[in-house]
């Protein structure tokens, strides 16, 4: 018999034949009439030749081959039902290790605050935290990464991306320094007399502050560049350098290791981040659940 001939219908009725033996009970429990059944029934019989259910004075009885068929054919149907209808997703059965791509900046403010959930959820599942390069957005495609957290153009190879906060920028300095001691906005001629220490993106070697000024970037005198900025502090206790990073993490380095904050330029635009992912993951209740945490938890503060 070719498949591509039989109805598989037939099977779900098969399937229902073969526990109920009756005719009237299986057209009772697809919500069939009885001569459909009947019908489905007498086809099956044709198909498979072989009369599957008979009449005897007990009722009707299955076959030596209608007997055969009853596991196999449960089995196709629980296999079937469970394909077109995947079970329900629980994190807590979560037994998997998520890959993402941040700087140390999406770490302090998307994950950091989402960690305690993630862990009570799912105690099963791991992050790593991979750094940004030059091919992640193919990474994303391949399923290398499963989200990338960025403040970074994503550009049209990114199927979906989902708003995460806007942030401005700040000038952290040690505290005596002479541009300290003001709530106001660094003025940019100010800004651009004192050198400075330059935080770069990985590979991609981007200096969000540089690309910010545009065509005054060549003014900016960078003493120091650094793929991250949690060793930066250490830089500038010492020394007249400023660093230029987003708010929210300036704040928390102005107040853990007593350096001076002022905003930053008006000229250096404010930074929108988002969270990323391919249109591969955008099905995977495991990745989804994992972005709508992370956008639940990141940090709000202005």
């Amino acid at each position: 018999m070719i498949l591509g001939h039989f109805d598989l219908n037939l099977l779900a009725t098969l399937a229902v034949l073969l526990q109920t033996r009756s005719v009237t009970g299986t057209a009772r429990r697809l919500g069939l009439s009885q001569p459909t059944v009947s019908r489905s029934l007498a086809q099956l019989r044709r198909m498979l030749d072989d009369p599957l259910l008979v009449r005897t004075s007990t009722g009707m009885q299955r076959t030596p081959r209608a007997d055969d068929l009853v596991v196999p054919v449960e089995r196709w149907l629980a296999s079937t039902t469970a394909l077109l209808h995947p079970p329900r997703f629980d994190p807590a059965t979560l037994d998997r290790c998520f890959r993402i791509a941040s700087t140390d900046y999406g770490v302090l403010t998307v994950i950091a605050p989402a960690l305690a959930a993630i862990t009570a959820a799912a105690p099963g599942a791991t992050i790593d935290i991979v750094p940004f390069s030059a091919d992640m957005m193919h990474k994303l495609a391949s399923g290398e990464i499963d989200l990338v957290i960025t403040g970074l153009d994503p550009g049209p190879a990114v199927v979906h991306d989902r708003p995460l906060f806007t942030d401005s920028y700040a000038c952290i300095m040690r505290a005596d320094h002479a541009l300290a001691g003001s709530a106001e906005p660094v003025g940019l001629d100010a800004f651009l007399e004192w050198p400075h220490v330059g935080i770069v993106v990985s590979d991609l070697a981007v200096d969000g502050v540089e690309v910010r000024l545009g065509a005054r970037s060549t003014e900016r005198r960078v003493t120091v560049r650094l793929p991250y900025f949690h060793a930066a502090p250490a830089l500038i206790a010492e020394s007249d350098v400023l660093m230029t990073l987003p708010t929210r993490a300036a704040r928390r380095f102005a107040a853990t290791h007593a350096l001076a904050l002022r905003p930053a330029p008006i000229e250096v635009d404010r930074l929108d981040y988002r969270l990323l992912w391919h249109e591969r993951n955008a099905h995977d209740p495991a990745a989804m659940w994992l972005a709508n945490l992370l956008a639940l938890h990141c940090t709000s503060d202005p």
